[in-house]
Order: C-alpha cells, then structure tokens, then sequence
C-alpha cells in the first residue's frame, strides 16, 4: 500500500498530496472562461433559434438555419464568404507557415551569426496593431497616395488599384496578414527545432545524413505536435479574421464581395446591419457563428487526433 506523507509548510499548514485544493488556483481562470467565453457561446447557440432584436424576439426553431443554407441571398452571401475564408486561410497555412518553417532552419543553424537580430526582425511586425499595419498598406497600395513613390523607385509596374480589382484584393490582403503574422509560426517552431536532442543530431551527422535528411526524417517528425498546433491555430483564427479586411477594404467585402470573410459577414448580420438597410438581424448573425463553430471542431479535433502524441 502506498504511503502518502503530509508535506508541511513553513506556518505550519500541511498539505496531503492528492487532495483538491489544487482546484483553488484554477478556480479564478475558470470563472473567466466561462463568464467571457462559454456563456456567450452558448447564448448564441440560443439567440440562433431566435428572430427579431432584443426588444421583440420570436422563437422560429432551426428556421434561421434554414434561411442562412437555402435562402437565395443568405445562402450566396455565406458561401461565398465560406470561400473566401478558405482562400485566406491557404495564403497562411501554404505561404505563412512553410516560410516560418525555413526561417526557424535558418536561425536554428548553428553557424549563423547575429541570430537574435533576425529573431527580433521576424518577429517586429506582430507587435504592431493590425488596424495600423491595414491602413498603412491601404495607402501605401493607393495609386494616389503610394504610386507617385513607385514611379519614383522605377516599379510602375507595381501601380496598380490592388483593392479595387476584385482578383486582386484577396491576394494582397492575405499576403500583407501573412507578413504580419509570419514571425508567431517562427518562434514556435524555432523553439521546437531548439529541443531537438543535440545527440540525435550527432548520430545523424555521424551516419553521414545531409541537412535535408535530417530535417525531413528526424527534425520534421519530432516537432509534427508543434506542426499540428500551428495549423490548428491557423486554422482556427483565419475562420475568425476580420481586422486586417476591415481596415483595408470596410466589412461590406468590397470590390463585390470578392474580400468578404466569415467574420465580415458575421458582423454585417450580427452586429451592424447589412448595407444598404443597417439593420442587424442577431437570429443569422448567430447561425452563421454556430455554424462555423462546429466547422472549426469538424477541422480541429482530426487534426489533434493526427498530430498529438507523435514523436
């Protein structure tokens, strides 16, 4: 039978290994979670089945979602907004993280010299407001504003209404979020690369592999969980973008709809009212949240399922 000592503190309290007053320090972050977190996602389950605003609301049962997947402009609206989230989150899953993988190679070679001014570089535009970083490449992708510098430099061929082209806009939308947010998937998987053994290491290099072996049957497996999480992450706050598109384009999707996102059309329904009429209807708004939740869970529970635990 095994024994169990009480460990006893400097004022003299004791405490028994295996009781529950761990439960006291998780106790403050719970009651957080579930004010700022689980309340409001369930009530909008709720306000899902409802119609109508605050003042007079009617329950019309699964008719909201009947409305958002069989209505001509709700359903058009959603599913082109389902596509262009899906366009957005390939520009960060293909371009951000393959990018931030090379980076974090990079500057986990042991031979690089002046590797923390590189880290700090990468990782500068995280640290600038995303309504900055939107409206400062509003203007610089102005032909007004930043083309006269661009014919100053010789790049006329860069001038062009990049916002204003509806095959364009997406694109450089997503590539300016992406380098925005390039240098996150680098720190992390530069802290995955750093706890790869050094003797594994060794023994490969001993074995005569060459970098590309290494990474691809030694390093690459090992951080597979930390893969995992960055596309999870990815994933998962690209079904949830709407700053970026909202300070370069507003949240009506302009040029037609073409930079619409889930979270654009979210807010319109939801929160602001679609234009030209401006008034909100909370039922839709909430279907299309609680629809592209259990989206999110049908994507992310495979995906952990996948990657977690492999080594």
């Amino acid at each position: 039978m095994q024994n169990t000592k009480k460990v006893i503190n400097r004022g003299g309290s004791s405490v028994n290994p295996g009781g529950s007053y761990w439960m006291w320090y998780i106790l403050p972050a719970l009651l957080v979670y579930a004010v700022f977190m689980a309340y409001p996602l369930v009530d909008s389950v709720r306000i899902s089945f409802y119609e109508g605003t605050t003042q007079a609301r009617t329950f019309v049962g699964f008719q909201n979602y009947i409305d958002l997947f069989t209505d001509e402009i709700y359903s058009s609206r959603f599913w082109n907004a389902f596509g262009n989230t899906w366009i957005f989150f390939a520009f960060h899953m293909l371009i951000q993280n393959c990018l931030g993988m090379l980076f974090a190679v990079i500057l986990t070679n042991r031979t690089m010299k002046g590797r923390p001014f590189y880290q700090t570089i990468t990782f500068l535009p995280v640290t600038i407001a995303v309504m900055v970083t939107g409206y400062l490449f509003k203007m610089l992708l102005n032909p007004q504003f930043g083309g006269y510098t661009l014919k100053d430099w010789g790049l006329n061929f860069l001038v062009h209404p990049w916002l204003g082209d509806k095959n364009t806009a997406l694109p450089v939308i997503s590539l300016v979020s992406v380098w925005q947010w390039v240098g996150i998937p680098t720190m992390m998987f530069v802290a995955g690369l750093q706890g790869v053994s050094d003797d594994i290491l060794e023994a490969a290099d001993i074995e005569g592999c060459n970098n590309w072996d290494v990474f691809w049957h030694i390093k690459l497996p090992i951080i597979m969980p930390v893969v995992g999480m960055i596309a999870i992450l990815t994933f998962v706050s690209n079904f949830n973008a709407f700053d970026i598109v909202y300070a370069m384009t507003g949240p009506d999707g302009q040029p037609s709809y073409s930079t619409d996102l889930i979270g654009t059309l979210f807010y319109r329904y939801g929160i602001a009212g679609e234009h030209p009429v401006g008034i909100p209807t909370p039922g839709i708004g909430a279907a299309i949240s609680t629809s592209v939740f259990i989206m999110l869970l049908a994507g992310v529970i495979p995906t952990l399922r996948a990657t977690q635990g492999k080594e």
